[in-house]
């Protein structure tokens, strides 16, 4: 009888054990304004994540986040290279617009305007807290740096990860003897090997996250990955079945599901923005440590569908619906005029590109509210329009891989050069892949796009005419 008593209580203790346990477990759901994170990965093709096709590499924690939020098939980064890329999200507007061109290196002596008000400086505005972790490259001067610009924490490189001189492509060319590693506004290392930095963006990323639960945050983690040279972890190496490219993925993955966690533990998954997406498409000349677009055609670089056309998830249980997929054109330029909306802030005073995108995300309306979409690169160039479902590209030069050998585990290949001398028009919603020009079929449709191209001409410019435009404003200047 004592024997069974005794049994009796050791499982009464065991049960009382468990239900306050639970008990401790339980988390409370956080209210006021949503936090924002912003996930951007670089030189990420369109086909680099299983819910857009990648079945050779495993993204379990995006493939959730695009169950539990909403994908959009046909979002553009605002250039198809890195710095013009970045200064659009982070402005609202056109790169060209705000001076800010191509990608910027060690020897540059510009960088964003401190007149221009960026996401993170809307969002402080606001009582947010702020951060970066990850790479900048939007000038690396101090005037410069993030923390001059609405972040209230830096910890990461000023530039791309292959702008330092060991980088084969490069060549000794840059002043700096290693890759500067920041943390605000100091350099506390050197980095030569990076295989630890994915890694550390996403500790800080959690550490952030765990200071700042009690108060509304942005927090902005634009991973240098999978960006060549590519590094990544032991804990992620030989991993994947697309190599040393989709061992990078995975760990890029890892950090999603990281941070996923860490806004379910502390009660902020709920009232949440979370969006994940890349600046521009992949950089194809490296071959197998690049990354794919398929089915889109080319890559960074690029204005065709696969320099611009980004894998983009967004998250919100508060306001978003989950499981839905959107094909509505919507671009880079939209997100901070976005977020503005949802949160009560003030726009810019100056004049920006983007709209908010706010109604057609929560499934009230069907229809983006931009017209159209101008694709620029280089320092200026007009050369695409997405209009609609059709895309129309005026005559330029453009680089291909097509029928030239790839480049193999860390060497690039060549691009070959060719130059368009008559306007094509591509149906994207029926020919995704730009296979068949069809401007010959419908002069209609390319006077309409051409006359919305003159119109921000004249706003804009086009150096491939030799237009100045009325809008533009200056990069800002280091010796201002």
């Amino acid at each position: 009888m004592n024997s069974i008593r005794m049994q009796h209580l050791v499982l009464f203790f065991v049960v009382i054990t468990l239900f306050l346990s639970c008990e401790e477990k339980k988390v409370e759901i956080k209210s006021g304004p949503p936090n924002v994170v912003l996930i951007f990965t670089d030189d990420q093709g369109y086909n680099d994540v299983g819910v857009f096709g990648a079945d050779d590499i495993a993204t379990p924690n995006l493939d959730k986040m695009a169950k539990q939020g909403t994908m959009l098939t046909s979002y553009y980064s605002a250039q198809a290279v890195c710095s013009a890329s970045r200064a659009g999200i982070l402005t609202g507007c056109y790169p060209n617009r705000i001076g800010i061109h191509n990608a910027l290196g060690p020897g540059n002596t510009h960088g964003i305007n401190s007149k221009e008000t960026t996401m993170a400086e809307m969002l402080k505005s606001k009582g947010y807290a702020t951060a970066i972790f990850g790479k900048w490259h939007l000038g690396h001067h101090k005037k410069f740096l993030p923390t001059r610009h609405g972040f209230d924490e830096w910890f990461g490189i000023p530039y791309s990860n292959d702008m330092w001189p060991y980088h084969p492509q490069q060549g000794p060319v840059f002043n700096f003897p290693d890759l500067p590693l920041y943390e605000n506004e100091t350099i506390i290392d050197t980095l030569v090997e990076q295989s630890q930095l994915t890694t550390q963006i996403t500790e800080r990323s959690v550490d952030f996250i765990q200071r700042n639960k009690n108060n509304p945050f942005f927090l902005y983690v634009p991973h240098p990955q999978p960006h060549v040279p590519l590094f990544v972890s032991d804990k992620f190496k030989g991993k994947s079945n697309r190599g040393l490219y989709g061992d990078v993925i995975m760990e890029i993955d890892w950090s999603v599901g990281q941070i996923m966690e860490a806004l379910k533990d502390n009660g902020l998954e709920e009232n949440t923005i979370v969006i994940f997406t890349s600046d521009n498409g992949p950089w194809l000349s490296y071959g197998n440590h690049a990354g794919s677009a398929f089915p889109l055609r080319e890559g960074k670089g690029t204005g065709w569908e696969g320099g611009q056309r980004e894998p983009f998830i967004i998250k919100y249980p508060k306001r978003i619906p989950a499981g839905k997929v959107i094909d509505e054109p919507v671009m880079a330029i939209d997100m901070l005029p976005t977020l503005a909306e949802e949160i009560g802030a003030e726009l810019p005073e100056n004049i920006i590109d983007g709209k908010s995108v706010l109604q057609l995300l929560k499934g009230n309306v069907d229809k983006g509210p931009q017209e159209a979409y101008f694709f620029y690169y280089r320092v200026n160039e007009l050369f695409g329009v997405r209009y609609g479902k059709w895309k129309l590209y005026f005559p330029h030069r453009y680089r291909t891989m097509g029928g030239q050998e790839p480049g193999k585990d860390g060497l690039p290949g060549e691009y070959r050069m060719i130059d368009m001398e008559e306007i094509e028009l591509y149906n994207v919603e029926n020919d995704i892949s730009e296979t068949t020009n069809v401007a010959a079929e419908n002069p209609e449709i390319v006077l309409e796009i051409q006359l919305l191209a003159n119109d921000m001409r004249y706003r804009l410019g086009d150096s491939l005419l030799e237009l100045k435009g009325s809008e533009t404003r200056e990069a800002g200047q280091l010796d201002e």
